[in-house]
Order: C-alpha cells, then sequence, then structure tokens
C-alpha cells in the first residue's frame, strides 16, 4: 500500500531560528494542513507538511522523540535528523492535546517495530557469531583432541600392567604391540585432523574480518540506499499531500456552500418572521389604542358611577331625614287622634247626662 495518510489536522507551523535557537520563525504564512503518514513497508511514521508544492515539514517519529506542549495552543518537538526544532499552533486547546496524543501512540508503535526488527537481526547473526565466537575463544590443538603425554601414557601403561601382575591374565606381547601401533596410527591421524582443522580455524577468522568489512559496506550502502528512498518518498509523499490537500479543499468547499445554502434559508425564514413581526406589530398597535380608548370610556362610566352614588347617598339620607319626620307626624297625628277619641267620647257622655 506505500505510505498513506492516517491523520491530518492544521495549524501554524514554525521552526526554531537556526542562528539564535531561542526565536521562531514562520513557515507558514496561514494555517496548513499538518499529516500523520505510516509506511506499512518499512513500519516508518513520518509528520508531513506542504504550503502549496513545498515540504516545511518532513519529520520521521523516532522513539528518542518528544512533543512537548509549551502552552494552551502551542507545542513543539526537536528532530535531530533534520537538525532543527519544529513548531505548531493550534486553533484550541482541544486540537493541541489530540495532536500530542497521536504524537505519543505514533511514537510507541515505532518503538515497537524498532525493537521487532532489532530482534529479527539479532536472531539472523546470533549462529555465524557464536560459530565464529566459540572457534576463537576454544583454538583446536593437537592437545586439546588428543590430551598431553601426560594424559596419553596411563592408557599405554594400563595395558601394560597385566603382563607385570601375574595374578591377572596376561595379554601376549605381539597383541601389546599392535594395540600401540593402532594407538600411534589413531594419533597420527588425528594430528593431521587437527591441523586441517586448525587451517580451516585460520580461513575462517579472515573469512569473518572479510565479512565484517563486506558488512560495513553493505550497511553504508543500504543507508544511501534508504536516504535515497527516503527522498523518493518525499516526494511521493508530497504528491499525496497535495492530493489531499485538494480533497479537503473540495470538502471545505462543499461545506461552505452547503453553509451558505442554510444561511440563505435562514434569511428566508427571518424574512418570514419580521413580516410576521410586523403584521403582529400593526395588531399590537390597534389593540393598545382600542385599550385606551376602553380605559377612557371606563374613566367616564367610573365619574358616571360615583356621581351616581353621591346622588344615591344624597336621595338615602333625604329618605332617612323623609322618614324620620314621617315618623315624629304619625306619632304626632296618634296624639292627636287619641285625644279626639278622649273629646269625643266626653261629648258623647255628656249629651247622656242631659
Amino acid at each position: 500500500m506505500g505510505e498513506q495518510p492516517i491523520f491530518s489536522t492544521r495549524a501554524h507551523v514554525f521552526q526554531i531560528d537556526p542562528n539564535t535557537k531561542k526565536n521562531w520563525v514562520p513557515t507558514s504564512k496561514h494555517a496548513v494542513t499538518v499529516s500523520y503518514f505510516y509506511d506499512s513497508t518499512r513500519n516508518v511514521y513520518r509528520i508531513i507538511s506542504l504550503d502549496g508544492s513545498k515540504a516545511i515539514i518532513n519529520s520521521t517519529i523516532t522513539p528518542n522523540m518528544t512533543f512537548t506542549k509549551t502552552s494552551q495552543k502551542f507545542g513543539q518537538w526537536a528532530d535531530s535528523r533534520a537538525n532543527t526544532v519544529y513548531g505548531l499552533g493550534f486553533s484550541s486547546e482541544h486540537h493541541l492535546s489530540k495532536f500530542a496524543e497521536k504524537f505519543q501512540e505514533f511514537k510507541e508503535a515505532a518503538r515497537l517495530a524498532k525493537e521487532k526488527s532489532q530482534e529479527k537481526m539479532e536472531l539472523t547473526s546470533t549462529p555465524s557469531q557464536e560459530s565464529a565466537g566459540g572457534d576463537l575463544q576454544s583454538p583446536l590443538t593437537p592437545e586439546s583432541i588428543n590430551g598431553t603425554d601426560d594424559e596419553r601414557t596411563p592408557d599405554v601403561t594400563q595395558n601394560s600392567e597385566p603382563r607385570a601382575e601375574p595374578a591377572q591374565n596376561a595379554l601376549p606381547f605381539s597383541h601389546s604391540s599392535a594395540i600401540s601401533k593402532h594407538w600411534e596410527a589413531e594419533l597420527a591421524t588425528l594430528k593431521g585432523n587437527n591441523a586441517k582443522l586448525t587451517a580451516a580455524l585460520l580461513e575462517s577468522t579472515a573469512n569473518v574480518k572479510q565479512w565484517k568489512q563486506q558488512l560495513a559496506a553493505y550497511q553504508e550502502e543500504a543507508e544511501r540506499l534508504h536516504k535515497r528512498v527516503t527522498e523518493l518518498e518525499c516526494v511521493s509523499s508530497q504528491a499525496n499531500a497535495v492530493h489531499t490537500h485538494k480533497a479537503e479543499l473540495n470538502q471545505t468547499v462543499q461545506e461552505l456552500e452547503e453553509t451558505l445554502k442554510e444561511k440563505e434559508e435562514e434569511i428566508e425564514r427571518l424574512k418570514q418572521e419580521i413580516d410576521n413581526a410586523r403584521e403582529l406589530q400593526e395588531q399590537r398597535d390597534s389593540l393598545t389604542q382600542k385599550l385606551q380608548e376602553v380605559e377612557i370610556r371606563n374613566k367616564d362610566l367610573e365619574g358616571q358611577l360615583s356621581d351616581l352614588e353621591q346622588r344615591l347617598e344624597k336621595s338615602q339620607s333625604e329618605q332617612e331625614a323623609f322618614r324620620s319626620n314621617l315618623k315624629t307626624l304619625l306619632e304626632i297625628l296618634d296624639g292627636k287622634i287619641f285625644e279626639l277619641t278622649e273629646l269625643r267620647d266626653n261629648l258623647a257622655k255628656l249629651l247622656e247626662c242631659s
């Protein structure tokens, strides 16, 4: 699959001033896309950012790198291969935290990939090192294979001791001489083998030195090829990043068009709401005017009611006075009637008497 982007964000890119090593120098005029790329072929993670067609960040993540947050929206890391320090300014603390989390995640993945690669190299190099090291530490000599003359003497003595002891079964002298010749032939064979092994050891040692020199040359060539591959991959990744950036721009344009459409619909809706609000305002003004008229009429009615109440109170007072006068007149009339009744009775008595 090659190298593919696995995470992208936008930020302002800076590099440390190579002269002062203190001040930050902006490498982009505006926020650009900063992406993590993963090469599945070599298990390599890189941070790449393009400003147009120019690569302003091309940093390979290694296990000894550290991403440091220096503020709520700014972070930095040092790249020893590029001999510089990169800085990123984000639009929010959330974007900075997300980028830092991804940096730590891919740094750990790079560490594990490096350990696996070292284990594979150790496994492939261990058999040859052990064989060469064992030969160098324990060189073959005639004494190490056949033993020293002192060590070989007891074998012959033990074979001759039965002839000196009459209590044991002694071997014939001719048989003992054949055994001695046999051991001498065996010793000569072992010495010849030992000489061959020694020559083979010396030749192997020379081959090991030659192989080490060839290995060093191969490593230098591999490093040179690796740098060349990195340069070619950088060009390829830049093209991929440009394509990715173009896709992001197309997506951004589409999102902006959708947003514009939504805003136009919202403007139409607001216009309708404004028209409705005007109608409601006119209705409110009309109702307010009617309410004022009703209030004025209520005030007039309240004045009339107050006059009526005063008249009613006055009429009630007059009625009370009239009732009081009428009651007085009735009392007087009752008295007069009683007097007239007495006068009538007296006159009737006088008439009867006369």
